[in-house]
């Protein structure tokens, strides 16, 4: 059932353009480099910390923790999730903080090549209480060798198309765990 919720939601995640000043930014502009962005609005008041919880404990996004704990030796718990998500620490399953404001929330991988960015915008022009969700990723190239362009190399470029519907699908994954948590209380 989780799963048919999610499918139907993934349609209500939109490709975007980065918006300007944000966390990723800068990763956008490294030639060679990778960046995207998605988002989607629910009809509440969500805070970063909500947002980020939410997304690192859907059932999708723990088939990605079981893999994370039995190949690259890096469990997490969902206590874990949540207190980085409220910033009581630093360093969940793969990834650490790399910079955290008010609306934005920047993770780096083990390996510094990937990016996970998280934002919230509350949208109060809209006559109800609503919140856009930002999602992205950003890969940085690998260093060019001899007279080669900087690039994120054959394995990712081989898993973009993966990449694409998998963000999206952890994006609704959160979405619909906030609304079962609004709807909740």
């Amino acid at each position: 059932m989780e799963a048919q919720k999610a499918t139907a939601n993934m349609f209500e995640i939109e490709k975007r353009k980065l918006p300007a000043n944000t966390l990723l930014q800068s990763y956008a502009a490294i030639e060679g480099g990778y960046t995207d962005c998605y988002s989607t609005e629910i009809d509440s008041v969500v805070s970063l910390s909500d947002f980020v919880g939410a997304f690192y404990v859907t059932w999708l996004f723990k088939l990605e923790r079981f893999v994370l704990k039995h190949a690259a030796s890096r469990p997490s718990t969902d206590s874990q999730a949540r207190d980085v998500a409220e910033g009581k620490i630093n360093q969940f399953a793969a990834w650490t903080v790399e910079q955290r404001e008010d609306r934005q929330l920047l993770m780096c991988d083990m390996h510094s090549r990937t990016r996970s960015w998280f934002m919230i915008a509350p949208q109060p022009d809209q006559g109800k209480s609503t919140t856009r969700l930002y999602f992205g990723t950003a890969v940085t190239p690998l260093a060019p060798k001899g007279d080669r362009k900087p690039s994120i190399g054959f394995a990712f470029h081989a898993m973009l198309g993966f990449h694409k519907l998998y963000s999206r699908a952890l994006l609704s994954a959160a979405k619909s765990q906030l609304a079962r948590l609004r709807d909740a209380h």
